[in-house]
């Protein structure tokens, strides 16, 4: 059983004077438990309608949605304590301190008030926590959103863009904070537009684009359906040398930067190098071709590069 399951989700808002949206248009997940999972897609894709039928805060139009085995529509109060979330900005009291609201939001969950203080410390706010939350950053918001969804210290943590506004400093402190979470045990299911972290951070990964679900799986499988392996090639004769390496069995591509991308596996590299000095063309680069999420994704998506 997986920490989270996601079967046939389907949701359509309905308009009175325009046309109805179809926001999530068959949507199946599988969350293994004990990893950070990346939820992934444009705007409008249906990530954050996805994850409000998870919560049970949208009634879906079909499909099934289980959390911890449990059904999240009709059985939720059986895992809500098991649960902590983050649903796009956090809300809280400008007036109080960032300790007062969590003290609040514990006794309101039925705990103590004295959990506030190791999740404070733990999102790197404790020198700021007797401080109003109206003095705090954007970034500082989004801490005391996740210090509030560890207040239960929950097996699953659904967080949508718990990254937001956060500076480089605070963006690594985050990225340490969830993979050890998962490294504890827990699933983290994070929905964000930051590519780069996601790829940084996360074992596995779903693509939503136009309210599907396109691809998914861990990271690496991914990655892979960018074409596999292939090499950077610079050389002086750029033309010269597609030319040379198309006809030797090696496909090159342009990259637009005076260099191509050459399709060949990682031990070719030898019989690329021997392919063009044979031809009188000598390399100034060589080097294998890093693949990116954000490649994969703008390439799945169909979004512009």
């Amino acid at each position: 059983m997986g920490a989270i399951e996601v079967r046939g989700l389907r949701k359509t808002f309905r308009r009175r004077m325009r046309r109805d949206t179809i926001a999530v248009a068959g949507v199946d997940l599988d969350v293994p438990t004990g990893v950070v999972y990346g939820f992934l897609g444009p705007n409008g894709s249906g990530k954050t309608t996805t994850i409000r039928c998870l919560l049970g805060l949208v009634r879906p139009d079909a499909g099934e949605c289980r959390i911890l085995g449990t059904d999240a529509q009709t059985h939720l109060s059986r895992v809500v304590g098991r649960v902590g979330s983050i649903v796009e900005t956090p809300t809280f009291f400008a007036g109080f301190s960032g300790r007062r609201n969590l003290e609040l939001l514990a006794e309101a969950g039925g705990f103590s008030r004295r959990a506030a203080d190791p999740v404070l410390e733990r999102v790197g706010l404790a020198s700021r926590a007797d401080d109003r939350v109206r003095t705090y950053s954007l970034g500082m918001k989004q801490r005391l959103g996740l210090a509030a969804a560890l207040l239960k210290d929950p097996e699953v943590l659904i967080l949508d863009e718990p990254a937001n506004g956060l500076d480089p400093a605070g963006l690594k402190e985050v990225r340490d904070l969830l993979r050890s979470l998962a490294d504890d045990g827990r699933t983290v299911f994070l929905s964000s537009h930051l590519l780069g972290e996601v790829q940084a951070i996360c074992d596995s990964v779903a693509i939503l684009a136009r309210g599907r679900c396109i691809a998914e799986g861990p990271v690496r499988e991914v990655l892979s359906v960018r074409g596999g392996n292939a090499f950077v090639v610079r050389a002086p004769k750029v033309r010269d040398a597609k030319r040379v390496l198309d006809g030797a069995g090696f496909p090159a591509t342009s990259r637009g930067d005076r260099s191509l991308r050459v399709m060949a596996p990682a031990d070719q590299a030898g019989a690329i190098t021997r392919a063009l000095a044979e031809a009188g063309i000598y390399l100034t680069e060589l080097r294998q071709d890093e693949v990116s999420l954000e490649a994969v994704f703008l390439e799945l998506t169909g979004e512009p590069e």
